[in-house]
């Protein structure tokens, strides 16, 4: 076949093809843009996708978008993974950028030389598929040549389409978060002297901390060191980038229940570590906790001292006071929570060092803090930016912690809105302000929550579970109905990037993703953090106007 083809190294000598099978299809693909071949690796499903989508993999750092190829064919996909199942990672070059994308197929079935003169050209549909993505058939395969960038990009929709929605969006959302502060100051009327606390549960017990404290909330390791002579709440360090970070136990420290999954036998899935930080160049602490609740924003007069009864016994030393989270005397007084003193949580990370002989592993300079300049190795990066990271049908996403005003336990009923988008769940009332509530699942196209067969004592999970993530900027709010609340983060500058270009929809909503280690893992998995574009939710006009694909 005269011509040079996509992705050919010369014109006039023996060419080079990766085959695969796919379905009952053999295919060949250039190999000049084929950058490697892995096993199926772990997906994180990205919404507002083509139906061809089966989610973004890691890597090499890079959050890769993988392609059902049999789907984007026309061909049943979804097949269940077998030992021969690969991902075949190519380079794609469209108009909007150049990225990996992953094609999953059934099989590699080897690499092909071929002369240019044994290359038919496609005259007509070959077995089913449309000429204008292919771009010959091997004779020696036989084989069926795919072209990569137009296969591609009928997948990913409108480049023209993307590149408007490109300049019509702000990437970052509300701007960065002012080191050392919440960066959620205004917003919401009345609420700019409100105190924002993280709230988190403890053998069923509510404590809460500062949110200006909390560094991130990392997912519990799997396993603890433990030192020397230390005490029983001081449960020893985890390796956090390569760092050591101290731990503490609440449940020892305030003699708690230990039920299922105490510090001394193991840690139970599901439980978080809330990194706090001083603030004053000491080295932050690690807080195990059994799940990360809410935010909450709260007049500092609802925030008591502890009584100067209790105030006497050492047990109580390590609480500045006792919040009123139902709003006091108006609620009824049912809910307390525990503020915890950060000052007092330091101590007791530093006895960690002083009885187990790991100063210098935990103390000064351990380069967690966020002050601390990058040292190019480990990730930790300088300040990086701070985000309040959800839940979502299997996934994580983040929002900037400026654009969060607080973080609630979904209402029991919800006020309907007549005449709403079919994504607009209703109407909440919170401190005399209305907001609209946006269903995530409905507006990002995800399945709705299977309520049928994920049963607690108290009720379906996912309602038990679920939160509204209240986002907030020049008096517009709104609430997003998400599954569940992961915590804090702060993802260092270098750990995000651009999300791949999947559609018009995504680019609009999800312009970045966080691509993190996991703390613990030997076996270096990752951790991808889908980051939305906080101005775009608050548009409610262009919400409604979303191009999505369906599925």
């Amino acid at each position: 076949m005269a011509g040079k083809r996509e992705g050919d190294r010369e014109t006039d000598g023996a060419l080079d093809f990766v085959t695969v099978t796919v379905a009952d299809l053999r295919l060949a693909l250039p190999l000049p843009a084929v950058r490697a071949v892995i096993r199926l690796p772990e997906l994180v499903r990205i919404p507002l996708g083509p139906p061809s989508l089966d989610g973004l993999a890691h890597w090499h750092g890079d959050a890769v978008p993988v392609l059902d190829l049999a789907k984007a064919l026309g061909r049943p996909g979804g097949a269940e993974p077998t030992r021969e199942t690969r991902v075949v990672l190519v380079g794609h070059h469209g108009q909007t950028g150049s990225q990996t994308v992953g094609l999953r197929v059934d099989a590699m079935a080897g690499i092909l030389r071929s002369e240019p003169d044994r290359i038919d050209p496609v005259t007509q549909e070959e077995g089913g598929l449309d000429p204008a993505m292919l771009d010959g058939l091997l004779r020696d395969g036989p084989a069926t040549i795919l072209k990569l960038d137009a296969l591609i990009d009928r997948q990913f929709g409108d480049p023209a389409e993307m590149e408007r929605t490109d300049r019509g969006t702000a990437s970052a959302g509300f701007g960065p978060v002012p080191a050392g502060g919440t960066g959620a100051a205004g917003g919401i009327k009345g609420t700019v002297d409100r105190q924002a606390l993280l709230v988190f549960e403890v053998a069923g017990q509510e404590f809460a901390l500062p949110v200006d404290r909390v560094r991130e909330v990392l997912p519990a390791p799997r396993e603890v060191t433990r030192m020397a002579r230390s005490r029983a709440h001081l449960l020893g360090v985890m390796a956090v980038r390569d760092r050591l970070l101290p731990l503490v136990g609440l449940r020892a420290l305030f003699g708690l229940e230990a039920g299922e999954g105490h510090e001394s036998s193991g840690l139970a899935a599901g439980r978080r570590v809330v990194v706090v930080r001083s603030g004053g160049g000491q080295a932050p602490v690690g807080v195990l906790v059994d799940e990360v609740r809410e935010i909450l924003r709260l007049d500092p007069a609802l925030i008591d001292p502890v009584p100067p009864l209790l105030a006497r016994e050492p047990e109580f030393e390590d609480l500045d006071g006792i919040a009123r989270a139902d709003g006091g005397a108006a609620g009824g007084g049912r809910r307390l929570v525990s503020v915890l003193s950060a000052e007092r949580l330091f101590r007791h990370g530093a006895a960690i060092g002083a009885e187990g002989g790991a100063a210098e592993a935990v103390g000064e300079g351990d380069g967690m803090e966020p002050a601390r300049p990058a040292d190019g190795s480990n990730g930790i990066g300088g300040a990086g930016e701070r985000f309040v990271v959800f839940r979502l049908a299997g996934a994580e996403y983040g929002l900037p912690v400026s654009a969060v005003r607080e973080v609630l336990r979904r209402p029991d009923s919800i006020t309907p809105l007549p005449n709403a988008p079919d994504f607009v769940a209703g109407v909440l009332t919170l401190r005399g302000e209305v907001l609209p509530l946006i269903d995530q699942r409905r507006l990002l196209n995800l399945p709705a929550a299977d309520t049928a067969t994920a049963l607690s004592k108290s009720g379906p999970a996912g309602l038990e579970r679920g939160r509204v993530v209240v986002v907030g900027r020049d008096g517009l709010l709104v609430g997003l109905l998400v599954d569940g609340l992961s915590g804090l983060l702060t993802v260092p500058a270098e750990r995000i990037g651009p999300a791949p270009a999947v559609s018009a929809a995504q680019r609009r909503l999800i312009r970045r993703v966080a691509t993190l280690d996991v703390a613990g893992d030997a076996a270096g998995a990752a951790r991808l953090i889908l980051l939305m574009d906080a101005d775009s939710l608050l548009d409610m006009d262009r919400l409604a106007d979303l191009p999505v694909t369906p599925r």
